[in-house]
């Protein structure tokens, strides 16, 4: 079995990169599992891409294990350049609850017209031969309310409807949620790019 340190500490996207996992033979640690978990890196890059190296870097190095580092944030039209990479610091900021930073984006939305959004995710994979990223994105609208109960980290998912869908991503379950979301198509060329090179079974 080949382990992987998640270098997150989002519970939410915690919950759902062990789902997509879920029947490999891949054991996916967060850092809260280890004995003496690394500090949180600061996030000083201005892509996604940039930031889920530096995350992944960051935890390899104090680490010695291979990483898989998530950056992910949500572009909405109304509010152009207030989110994206900035997306959890943005608004009621870092050390806001969940529910404080909702409160706080949906009141800035509550009068906007154009609620469409797109969310991007990009995975880097670190380990000792080098980076590999992995880049996912979906669009959608923001609805006006919560319409589902999320997972903690990931307040957003609670009024985001994806393209085609009648139900936020919430209110799909995690499952469900993997096969449309942008975090859920990134996993996916992540996955096959550990088959297809065997990093899977340390070869």
């Amino acid at each position: 079995m080949k382990t992987f340190l998640l270098a997150t500490s989002n519970q939410g996207k915690i919950i759902e990169m062990r789902a997509a996992f879920d029947g490999l033979d891949i054991e996916l640690l967060a850092p809260s599992d280890l004995p003496e978990p690394p500090q949180k890196p600061d996030e000083t890059k201005d892509t996604f891409e940039g930031n889920a190296i530096e995350k992944g870097e960051y935890y390899f190095r104090k680490t010695g294990i291979p990483c898989i580092a998530d950056d992910s944030g949500v572009i909405v039209e109304a509010l152009k350049q207030e989110l994206g990479v900035h997306t959890r610091r943005w608004g009621a900021g870092p050390e806001a609850s969940d529910e404080e930073w909702i409160t706080y984006f949906l009141d800035r939305m509550r009068d906007e017209e154009d609620r469409s959004a797109r969310f991007v995710c990009v995975l880097a994979l670190v380990d000792e031969r080098g980076v590999q990223t992995f880049e996912g994105a979906c669009d959608g609208v923001i609805t006006h309310e919560i319409e589902a109960e999320y997972l903690p980290g990931l307040p957003i998912a609670g009024c985001f409807k994806v393209n085609g869908s009648d139900k936020v991503f919430s209110a799909l379950g995690v499952e469900t949620k993997n096969m449309q979301s942008h975090r859920g198509k990134a996993v996916e060329k992540l996955k096959k790019f550990l088959q297809n090179n065997s990093r899977s079974d340390g070869s």
